[in-house]
């Protein structure tokens, strides 16, 4: 896009000129998946109109760095390749997918050393353990130059006015059908809320989310309002708020704080009740989250790609139950003795829609694709100088996206066979852990509706851009990671949960049987 050009324009006249240094208030942003990235830090400052960034401040982008093992030694050439593969891959692969108005590849650029070794030595301390084992990429200098996401993206120039930016994770959003999945559990409940309860019993979160992500795939606006206030009733890092770049909502991890929604709609009441006629308190908070999630629900239906069709050519279609067993909102509703609403469907040209396509490029799920991967990795064992050939590195080129759309799932025992379902496994995955970035802007009351993509409230206009992030292929050699971690996270479902419910079944049967009233004839 033309804004992602212009930022790299601009960051290589600030590097010719010098002008680029630590002291340019340089900070570690919270959003991203990318190893770090760092933007210019705005001045403190008081009133609604946002400030100049000081020295080089009309850059409003990003810089995202590698990190590699201690033990990792890469030259500059290969970590060249290394981001350059990640450029590649969002311009010819995801931008097929998705749409070129939700993709921003950025470009590879090179920074001064100096620059690169003193922002480590800034940044270290930020952190999280988690992260430590891996160290700064400071003998290259290279970097990705990327739009800041948490803006407007519909302008080439940095909005001055308030931005609040929703981080949304949507994580998979279907039910695998395919016939190579061994547990039956697998075609009943998603994958997401049974990770759940394996990561609540490791310490990972405090616990279990009501989120499930076919509820928010749903089209269903009562679902997705269900979906979006689970998220902001526990978000993990599945969710997070921004306003002006800094965030005000979300958590890192089991240590972070409760939610406190009060404090958010404190921080939003401008936003959505620009004329203060709500008073604080609980019907308050209620109405500016309400607000909130109309809003972010009708950003999510709408479809404000106007570039390439970007969907599949021929998509593998919808698969497996519309809804998960495991949904606390199905749940709600059977005991209720309602029926689950079904999927509404989602408009063809939203992003949801387009992410959940390429999600579904997963067409043999973890258990009928590990065998095929094995039988790659026996063919590299005896022909390793083939691995280029094969792409498994890149180039991620239109080549490479052509193989993607083969849809066939009929096996004919071929190396080309296992290596196209490889690699679609690796895309879909990809976009099974992509982040959606939502950016909005109240509108001036002059401004003309024409101009960008606009969503209306009770109160306001906004201006909205919708982005994707964490765009990069996963990796190959993670694929076994995946098969061990499906199979643990089954299991330990199985052994708690199911098992759990199949006793209380087991119990209220008895009961049943206990009561039962027998009439005989007089």
């Amino acid at each position: 896009m033309a804004q992602d050009a212009g930022e790299v324009r601009l960051l290589k006249r600030l590097l010719r000129g010098g002008s680029v240094s630590v002291e340019s208030r340089w900070k570690r942003e919270t959003f991203q998946r990318l190893p770090v990235v760092l933007s210019p830090a705005p001045v403190p400052h008081s009133g609604s109109v946002e400030p100049s960034l000081g020295e080089g401040s009309d850059f409003s982008g990003c810089l995202c760095f590698q990190f590699f093992p201690f033990t990792f030694i890469e030259t500059s050439e290969e970590i060249f390749q290394h981001l350059q593969n990640i450029v590649d891959f969002g311009k010819n692969v995801m931008k097929e997918f998705l749409g070129e108005n939700y993709v921003h590849c950025g470009e590879v650029v090179q920074l001064p050393l100096d620059f690169v070794k003193q922002l480590c030595l800034k940044i270290q301390c930020e952190r999280p353990e988690s992260r430590c084992d891996k160290d700064l990429d400071t003998l290259s200098g290279y970097a990705l130059c990327l739009p800041n996401l948490a803006r407007l993206q519909t302008y080439q120039f940095a909005e001055r006015r308030p931005i609040l930016c929703v981080e949304i994770k949507p994580k998979c959003g279907f039910i695998p059908s395919s016939s190579d999945v061994t547990h039956e559990l697998k075609h009943r409940v998603c994958r997401y809320c049974m990770h759940q309860h394996l990561k609540v019993a490791t310490g990972k979160w405090k616990q279990i989310s009501k989120y499930c992500p076919l509820d928010l795939y749903s089209g269903n606006k009562q679902r997705m309002y269900f979906a979006l206030k689970s998220l902001l009733q526990e978000a993990q890092n599945n969710l997070k708020i921004f306003k002006n770049g800094e965030l005000i909502y979300g958590c890192k991890d089991a240590r972070s704080p409760m939610a406190d929604w009060s404090e958010l709609a404190h921080h939003l009441k401008p936003f959505f009740f620009p004329s203060n006629g709500l008073a604080s308190g609980p019907h308050c908070t209620r109405a500016v989250i309400r607000e909130l999630v109309r809003v972010i629900t009708r950003v999510l239906l709408s479809g404000s790609d106007k570039g390439r069709a970007g969907a599949l050519r021929s998509g593998p279609g919808l698969r497996g139950p519309p809804v998960c067993e495991a949904s606390p909102f199905s749940r709600s509703l059977r005991c209720q003795g309602k029926n689950t609403p079904e999927r509404s469907g989602l408009p063809k040209g939203c992003l949801l829609y387009k992410t959940l396509q390429v999600q579904m490029l997963d067409l043999l799920d973890i258990e009928g694709l590990y065998p095929l991967y094995r039988r790659v990795e026996r063919y590299l064992e005896e022909f390793p100088e083939e691995r280029k050939t094969l792409q498994i590195d890149g180039p991620y080129d239109e080549a490479f996206y052509q193989r993607l759309l083969d849809l066939s799932t009929e096996d004919d025992g071929t190396v080309a066979f296992a290596l196209t379902k490889v690699q679609q496994y690796r895309v879909a995955m990809t976009a099974k852990d992509c982040s959606i970035m939502i950016a909005l802007s109240p509108c001036l009351q002059d401004a003309s509706s024409d101009q960008r993509p606009v969503v209306p409230s009770s109160r306001s206009r906004f201006a909205f851009s919708v982005s994707v992030l964490d765009l990069d292929l996963k990796p190959y050699e993670s694929i076994p990671h995946q098969y061990k971690l499906d199979s643990k996270i089954v299991n330990y479902y199985l052994k708690t949960v199911h098992a759990k419910d199949a006793t209380v079944m087991s119990t209220r049967f008895k009961e049943s049987e206990d009561c039962t009233l027998v009439l005989h004839k007089v």
